[in-house]
Order: C-alpha cells, then structure tokens, then sequence
C-alpha cells in the first residue's frame, strides 16, 4: 500500500486495483504541482465542507467516475452536483473493495460558502476517517480540536499510522496534537495541515520534538510512503 501526501490535508491511498483521494484540495494548494486531469482514482473522501477539504472533489469524481464518500448532509450537496455518492455517518463502518472505511468524530464546523450570494450552506459534521486496508488501520483525523474520543480510540483501535492536523487556529495546535498522539498511540503519527495559509503557520519538527513517544516523522508534500 502507498500513500502520497500532497500538502495541506490531501492524502492518496493506493492499494492493488484502488485508488482513494482524503480531501482532494489540489486547486490553489500551494503545497503541489499535481493536476487534478493527472490523478486517477475511483474513491474519494471528503472529511467536510470547507473549500480546503472539500476542494476539486466534483471535477475529480466526475473525470473518474468515482464515488465521493462523506457524511449524508455533505454527500447529498455533492450528489446534487451530479455525482456518485455514498452517505455516511459518524460511527458508520462500511465494507468497500479496499477495505473497511468507519467515520470518526471530529469537533470542527462543516460548511460550503457560497460568496456570490453570500450565504454559507451547513453541511452536516464533520468527520474524521478510520480505513482498515491490507491489515492496516490508518487515521485521518480532518479538522479537529484535541477531544477526549481520540482516547477511547487509542484504547479499542490498534492504529498503524495517524495524520494529525498541527496548524493551530482552525484546528489542534502543536502540544494538544502531541496529547492526542498519546491518546491515539499509533504506531507512527503524521503532522497535516500547516503552512499552507499565513493563519496555520507551525513548525512538524517542534510536534516531532514534544512526542513522548518520539513516534512521528514529518511526510514532506508530494512525497509516498509505503505502509507494509
């Protein structure tokens, strides 16, 4: 299994035959060159609504008919745009040809601006992904403050790797994401979004520095790991 990081929150996970995009942002990232014509992949999931999670999702499922996976408020504004979806829900675990995928909680807002109109459309929670594949389990925790759930995660799931948001601001900063690594206690742990706007500036070797565990390392952009 191989994982590429394209910055911000965007992670593409290929095993075998599949191909999953996490919070396809390719559009204005500034952290990659890739484009979107380039990527070839038949699942997409989208952790909430904001533009930098929820990005070049349309074009993307579109280009490849692929299914967009979210929670049902969010998947029923997607399949609005003419695309293939699969409503969830946090808590929700569902089998699909790579594997297992299960929602997680996260404590963030969930949203689609529309600017021309100047209305703001709530799209449901957001969410936070589990995905069991090839006998490992990895964690995407979204957009999320540090919350005691990330605790009873640790206790009942055997998490291989987990991408943390570290940005502050918007999201966990540094030492609550260090609190959260212990409480997740995956055998590796990965620092996201940050850097990526002047408002979630943070240093990934600062977090490697607070582990406890001395567990993490930074996956610079545009770079894949393999998960054996």
């Amino acid at each position: 299994m191989n994982i590429t990081y394209f910055g911000q929150s965007v992670l593409l996970i290929e095993h075998g035959q599949d191909a999953i995009i996490i919070d396809p942002f390719i559009n204005g990232n500034p952290h990659t060159n890739i484009k979107v014509e380039d990527l070839k992949v038949n699942y997409i999931y989208v952790t909430h609504g904001h533009g930098d999670h929820l990005g070049d999702t349309v074009e993307l499922a579109k280009q490849n008919n692929a299914t967009v996976i979210a929670p049902v408020e969010l998947a029923t504004w997607i399949s609005w745009q003419g695309v293939n979806v699969v409503p969830m829900h946090i808590g929700g675990e569902k089998e699909f040809s790579f594997g297992k995928l299960k929602l997680i909680e996260a404590i963030h807002g969930s949203s689609i601006v529309d600017e021309e109109n100047k209305q703001i459309i709530n799209v449901g929670p957001a969410s936070g992904v589990l995905l069991k594949i090839a006998g490992k389990t990895i964690y995407h925790a979204g957009d999320t403050a540090l919350f005691r759930g990330m605790k009873t995660l640790g206790e009942y799931e055997q998490i291989d790797l987990a991408y943390l948001p570290i940005g502050n601001h918007f999201t966990m900063g540094i030492d609550d994401a260090v609190i959260a690594a212990k409480w997740i206690d995956a055998k590796q742990v990965v620092p996201i979004h940050y850097n990526t706007f002047p408002a979630i500036q943070a240093d990934p070797n600062e977090f490697l520095d607070k582990l406890t565990k001395k567990n993490g390392f930074v996956q610079e952009p545009n770079t894949t790991i393999s998960l054996l």
